[in-house]
């Protein structure tokens, strides 16, 4: 077991998994990472996530913690010491829980519709996608982090999808950048940290990922 009994069930697929291991990295935090197979799903997943059988699961001296953004607001707790994920004042708090919720409400629909489908589909979720990160970037605003100066809670929300960028702009014929600029630039900045270059999937990979996904659910 890794120092402090830290075990990560994750696959190197999942943008979620990524959130966890930027917050822990963050943290400073040394963990055990075991690849699950999302086909023939572990026996200990099973047993540490019975309600979703999905991961991330973070598992801490034994006990299961399921869900990234809980996670990632659990590894902020703990490891309280080093580096806080969330700001401190309530009101900014939930500002921030609300962004990043907002993400997986609407983000993660919209860009399905990008990678899995074609035809009129695939036009209305780019169109979607699009009026999502445009939303989004009007929150960033100029400031170089969500929350402001410090890279945070929400910047971890939402960078772990930067590295699937590629595939949408090649299957959904997109030009991110310049619909988005200022948010690109975020995502660039958000690369540099080496908490956050370290979790991210290579992006050709990803694109890999999305052209055998297609193929199998014969969208190509």
């Amino acid at each position: 077991m890794a120092s402090h009994g830290v075990v990560l069930l994750n696959s190197w697929v999942s943008s979620f998994g990524m959130r966890v291991m930027i917050a822990l990295k963050e943290k400073g935090v040394e963990y055990e990472y075991r690849e699950e197979n999302l086909i023939d799903k572990s026996q200990l997943l099973l047993e540490m996530n019975p309600i979703h059988k999905k991961i991330p699961v973070l598992i801490h001296n034994g006990k299961p913690v399921c869900e990234s953004l809980i996670i990632v607001q659990y590894i902020d707790e703990v490891w309280n010491e080093k580096y806080p994920l969330l700001p401190s004042d309530p009101y900014q708090r939930a500002q921030a829980r609300f962004w990043a919720d907002y993400v997986d409400q609407k983000l993660y629909g919209a860009l399905g519709k990008v990678l899995q489908t074609k035809g009129e589909e695939q036009e209305a979720g780019k169109e979607e996608f699009v009026d999502v990160l445009k939303v989004l970037e009007g929150a960033l605003g100029e400031k170089p982090y969500f929350g402001g100066e410090k890279f945070g809670y929400v910047d971890i929300a939402l960078v772990t999808f930067y590295c699937w960028f590629y595939a949408y702009e090649t299957f959904g014929g997109l030009n991110i950048e310049a619909e988005c600029p200022k948010l690109i630039a975020w995502a660039k900045r958000c690369m540099e940290r080496e908490s956050v270059s370290k979790s991210l999937a290579d992006p050709h990979k990803a694109y890999d990922f999305v052209v055998g996904r297609r193929k199998k659910f014969g969208v190509d």
